[in-house]
């Protein structure tokens, strides 16, 4: 399990490491085919920043030489809001007062409808909040099978589970798994996660090796920017890849670098991460590893999502609604966070064209489960 891995690095020794990391360290890290962990804390470090173009022009190489001039489209829906976690920064927070959803069958079904007609989705990704007695593993095979006759693949965000009900969503549909640890940082977990089953950092961490032994065809990884140091945060991430993909090799990866937008709450992120930094983690990512399916959600500004779909990123979620029933049944009820790129589909799509790239709606099929 990665939580015995993860014991033997200091999260103080980590970013010092990081922080003292040379220009000339940064330079040798660029010479890599196969970088490893500390080229990887040398190109997120400070001593990277001056090296910004030379990284883009090596994060777009490799892109372009694995994925071509492609950009994956998914689009989230949110199937409850209902909660029994107390995170300090989410407004689908157990202890904010505001009317819970779970959509019924019926209901989850108007929203694939409507999904549908907004533009070609193949890709969909479920999303709950964590209330296993509410909305559990039964709930979430029902909302699978509903949506599978709409969506050629299907992945879920939702509580890490065991790895018995990850087999047994895999036979409703379920094609990949997303699970953001929030952070690395075992001693401050318990201050972003006081209360509720994602208190327990060990469970979550190790949810990871759940999802692996289970089998899935894509696991998606993320760390929360603005809890602790992202620095520090995303080597331990990159550690966990690494680890990840050794021990399941049959499995595909992709990771996502969300930053904390306005929630309900007032939760004010103790660290603010520029786009420079983002760009730069961005490349240090791919670089690292060339295969990785590098995700951008609608949390990120038009102009900077339109900007980075030619340097290294490789999915793209458009059209979002991140309240449960959003797009059909509850067009007003309380987003989990602000979205920065309101765009439709059908203009995002565009824009993937104007930067002479080819958006994908489709990439998996049902006949390969």
């Amino acid at each position: 399990m990665f939580s015995e891995v993860l014991k033997d690095y200091d999260w103080e020794e980590t970013t010092g490491r990081i922080m003292t990391k040379t220009p000339a360290d940064v330079e040798r890290a660029l010479t890599k085919k196969n970088p490893g962990i500390e080229d990887f804390m040398a190109l997120v470090s400070p001593a990277a920043e001056p090296y910004l173009e030379n990284m883009a022009a090596l994060s777009r190489h490799y892109t372009q030489e694995r994925f071509g001039k492609t950009i994956s489209m998914y689009i989230p829906m949110y199937i409850t809001n209902s909660c029994a976690n107390s995170c300090v920064y989410c407004g689908f927070n157990c202890h904010n007062k505001f009317e819970r959803v779970i959509l019924t069958t019926s209901q989850i079904e108007d929203e694939c409808k409507a999904i549908r007609s907004l533009a070609p989705f193949e890709n969909l990704l479920l999303v709950t909040g964590e209330n296993p007695k509410a909305a559990g593993t039964s709930y979430l095979e029902k909302a699978l099978k509903i949506c599978r006759p709409y969506f050629n693949n299907l992945s879920m965000e939702v509580m890490p589970l065991p790895t018995e009900d990850y087999e047994r969503l895999t036979h409703a549909g379920l094609n990949g798994v997303v699970c953001f640890q929030e952070t690395y940082n075992r001693e401050r977990y318990k201050v972003y996660h006081p209360a509720g089953m994602k208190s327990n950092f060990e469970w979550r961490l190790n949810g990871f090796d759940r999802m692996g032994n289970a089998g899935l065809h894509k696991i998606g990884m993320g760390v929360l920017i603005g809890l602790e140091d992202w620095r520090t945060d995303v080597t331990m991430m990159a550690l966990h890849l690494r680890y990840l993909k050794k021990n399941y090799w049959r499995t595909r990866f992709s990771v996502n670098f969300p930053r904390l937008r306005p929630a309900a709450g007032g939760y004010q992120p103790n660290i603010v991460m520029t786009d420079r930094e983002l760009a730069q983690l961005t490349f240090a990512f791919r670089i690292f590893d060339h295969d990785i399916d590098i995700s951008y959600s609608t949390r990120e500004y038009p102009e900077f999502r339109d900007n980075m779909m030619t340097l290294g990123v490789t999915s793209m979620s458009a059209g979002s609604k991140t309240d449960p029933g959003g797009y059909f049944t509850y067009p007003r009820s309380l987003e989990q966070f602000e979205v920065s790129d309101d765009r439709s589909p059908l203009q995002v799509a565009e824009a993937i064209r104007k930067a002479g790239y080819e958006p994908v709606w489709k990439d998996w099929d049902k006949i390969f489960d």
